[in-house]
């Protein structure tokens, strides 16, 4: 399993230098720092150092893990999400800390390997960015499969001296300590903008609060010829985000209308069941004071769903009441993060719930599931 995963890596990272090559671009491998608008100093790999001269920089190096208090990743007994794609073995405790996105697919994957999981929360939530209907599904099917949760837990210390590793916790309000034992602990409590060693404050680019570079809607920062994209701007750290963004950055370096619609960004949590959404949550709609309605369909009434006996979940579209305009829509299920793209399509131009429930979707397919849950938003799905 790991040469397939170091294989498919390999493989994909020697893709994007073919890419390179095939559109002539120039690169070089190794740590760049800004000296100047317009300069960028790299100490090479392979030894050395080289200037680079441009018109234009753009900042994208991305984001790197989250570190906590006390706690030092070593990358074999406390990993981050790097060191959790490369234990040599199956840890046969595990326990993860940070219920998001990364966690909770780390744990699902050494849980279904085997692992005995325990996932430590400091909120009263998992994944608190779902939609709350979804959120709470998700949470009793994990806990199907044997993951265990300690919400509104803080780690207080980790001692990993022994041979195994001891957490010592206690509630977040604060309270009675507990002793955890793990053989590997993954530490998984989000990430921050990789921005150290940039030169930034140097040349004088000004950062927020929360470490992340501040841009106008072109990506430009305060200073002329400097830009950021992605994980070192504000928005969800995504690989598909940044993307956008460094489209839309270089389109509009290129004098072209480049543009990012951030509401249609879709994200997905890749465990099993896959969970995915975009748009709007109902708590988020009740809160607008938006009249809506909702619509509901199980995979468990979904033909495709059942022969393939993967029926966990359902599909949830939200849609304004006066108009039927799609304003959310969210999946946990059997491949919830390619089921996904058409309700961002569906939100890209503005359709109504009404315009999917009428779209002739093929039978028998997972896709059946959405159609059901648009019909149902006007209580008119057939199979259920």
């Amino acid at each position: 399993m790991m040469a397939q995963k170091d294989k498919a890596v390999t493989g994909l990272t020697k893709g994007i230098e073919g890419l390179f090559k095939k559109n002539k671009v120039t690169y070089v491998k190794g740590s760049g720092k800004i000296l100047s608008p317009g300069q960028v100093s790299v100490d090479l790999l392979e030894g050395g150092t080289k200037t680079l001269k441009a018109k234009n920089i753009i900042i994208a190096t991305g984001s790197e893990v989250k570190s906590l208090p006390g706690i030092t990743i070593d990358e074999k007994k406390i990993v981050s999400s790097t060191g959790a794609l490369c234990l040599p073995e199956v840890p046969k405790k595990l326990v993860v800390i940070g219920a998001g996105y990364i966690g909770l697919e780390m744990g699902s994957v050494w849980g279904r390997l085997g692992s005995e999981v325990t996932v430590v929360e400091f909120a009263d939530t998992i994944v608190p960015s779902l939609d709350a209907e979804i959120r709470n599904s998700f949470q009793r099917t994990l806990e199907k499969q044997k993951m265990k949760f300690k919400l509104k837990t803080k780690v207080v210390s980790v001692d990993a001296s022994g041979p195994s590793v001891k957490l010592t916790l206690e509630p977040s309000t604060g309270g009675e300590q507990t002793v955890l034992e793990a053989d590997v602990v993954l530490v998984s409590a989000g990430r921050i903008p990789y921005t150290k060693g940039l030169g930034l404050e140097e040349v004088g680019v000004k950062m927020d609060k929360f470490g992340r570079v501040e841009v106008d809607n072109h990506f430009q920062t305060n200073v002329p010829g400097i830009y950021a994209i992605g994980d070192v701007i504000p928005g969800p750290m995504l690989a598909h985000k940044a993307e956008e963004d460094g489209i839309a950055c270089v389109e509009l370096l290129a004098g072209k209308a480049g543009h990012v619609n951030y509401d249609t960004v879709p994200g997905v949590v890749y465990t099993h069941p896959e969970v995915a959404s975009v748009g709007k949550t109902e708590e988020q709609v009740k809160a607008m004071g938006i009249a809506y309605n909702v619509g509901k369909f199980p995979f468990m009434a979904n033909s495709r769903a059942r022969t393939i006996d993967d029926a966990d979940g359902l599909v949830k579209i939200i849609a304004e009441k006066e108009t039927d305009k799609v304003l959310g829509v969210h999946i946990m299920g059997p491949n919830a993060g390619e089921l996904i793209h058409e309700a961002v399509l569906a939100l890209e131009y503005g359709a109504s719930s009404e315009d999917i429930a009428r779209t002739c979707h093929g039978h028998p397919t997972l896709s059946e599931a959405v159609k059901e849950a648009a019909l149902a938003t006007h209580s008119k799905a057939i199979h259920f």
